[in-house]
This record gives C-alpha cells, sequence and structure tokens, in this order.
C-alpha cells in the first residue's frame, strides 16, 4: 500500500495500475497503396502547372474578314497562348503558308486561326463565270454585300411592256463589292455559264433586280 494524501491527510488507498495502450499494427499493403497515392498526385500536379504554363506564338484575327476574301499579313497578329491543350491553332511562324489563301468563313477578330477557316479552292467551280452589276445604292438589297452572300437576280418588265409578267429568276453567289467615284455600286458575281448571257443583256437594260436569299 502507498500513502497518498486527501487534502493534505494522509490517506491510505490502492494505486491504479497503468493502462496499458495496445501499438495499432500497419499493414504494409495499405501503406504502399499510400505512398503511390502520393506520387501519382504529385505527378499530375506537375503535369497540370506544365500545361498551363507552356505559352506558344500562335496567329490570331486583327480584323473582319468576309468569306472569300485572300488573306493578308495586316489582317492577323501575333499572340501569346498558354496552354492550348485541345486547340489547334496555327503557329506564328507560319504566316507565309497562311497569307494569300481565302477565308471559308467569316473570320472575327480577337479568334486564333486554324487551318480549317482557310481554303485553296478557286472562287469559281465547273460552269461558273463572273460578271459585274453595276446598280444604284438604292438597288443594292443590302447596305454591305458580303463575299458569300447569296443573292437571287430577277429580270423586270421593260418599259413599253405593259405585261406584268413573272421575272426571269437568276441565282448568283457574291464575290466582292466597290464603290466606285460615281457612288454606284459594282457587285462582282459568280453565276451559272449558261445565265451570264441573259443576264448580261438585262443589266444593260437596267432591268435586272438584286434579291439578298442569304447571308454568309
Amino acid at each position: 500500500m502507498s500513502l497518498v494524501t486527501r487534502d493534505g491527510v494522509p490517506v491510505d488507498a490502492p494505486i491504479a495500475p497503468p493502462k496499458i495502450v495496445r501499438q495499432r499494427r500497419t499493414r504494409p499493403g495499405l501503406l504502399g497503396l499510400a505512398v503511390l497515392l502520393i506520387a501519382l498526385g504529385g505527378l499530375g500536379t506537375a503535369f497540370a502547372v506544365n500545361a498551363v504554363g507552356a505559352t506558344g506564338s500562335y496567329l490570331a484575327v486583327a480584323r473582319p474578314v468576309e468569306v472569300g476574301r485572300t488573306i493578308t499579313a495586316d489582317d492577323l497578329v501575333s499572340v501569346q497562348v498558354s496552354g492550348g491543350a485541345g486547340l489547334s491553332p496555327v503557329p506564328a511562324k507560319q504566316l507565309d503558308e497562311v497569307v494569300g489563301k481565302r477565308a471559308a468563313v467569316g473570320l472575327a477578330p480577337g479568334t486564333l486561326l486554324t487551318m480549317a477557316q482557310l481554303t485553296d479552292a478557286p472562287l469559281l467551280g465547273p460552269g461558273q463565270q463572273q460578271i459585274a452589276l453595276g446598280l444604284e445604292p438604292s438597288r443594292v438589297p443590302a447596305r454591305k454585300l458580303h463575299p458569300g452572300d447569296k443573292v437571287l437576280l430577277i429580270s423586270t418588265p421593260a418599259d413599253n411592256d405593259g405585261r406584268q409578267a413573272p421575272g426571269t429568276r437568276f441565282t448568283g453567289t457574291v464575290i466582292d463589292t466597290s464603290t466606285p467615284e460615281n457612288d454606284d455600286v459594282v457587285v462582282y458575281l459568280v453565276l451559272p455559264a449558261r445565265d451570264v448571257p441573259a443576264v448580261v443583256v438585262l443589266a444593260a437594260q437596267e432591268r435586272i433586280a438584286l434579291v439578298l436569299v442569304e447571308a454568309a
């Protein structure tokens, strides 16, 4: 028996035996799995940092480019892009390969350029010819026509023709437009070769109306 005190007064009391704490046994398999997970996590973090941190110089669109227009160096700008996983932009070093191609779709400023947006295909396909129509601004169906716009050309009656017969229709595609000093609007169109003679005659007689049916 050991002598203990309570409030300074000796008291005979048994001493509680110490508690025995059993050590947990570590399973080697779980320890190996933990080490493997830590290693994989470190590799994933390193990969993510490298992917985000990697930068490259790519071509971006500097100003609007209409469908069918030839690309120039002034239409593009070199930008630095981080990552780029899943993208396929054109590297800036390929500028010379891009200049001279035509836009297959409308290009908007601030977007990265891809080769899928460009084409080398000729504007004139088999059996097609190009003509130019000079029209007064009031006879142009839109404030500005763009390459790739689909139009309908309709013949109008002659002044001495009292009959209001349905006009002959021709389909065409806009290649380009210009505005000479006389303020007329010149529309460059692609038409089926078989329609060109009739459209030229009607245009000379000022008996052709232009209708926009589908914007590019």
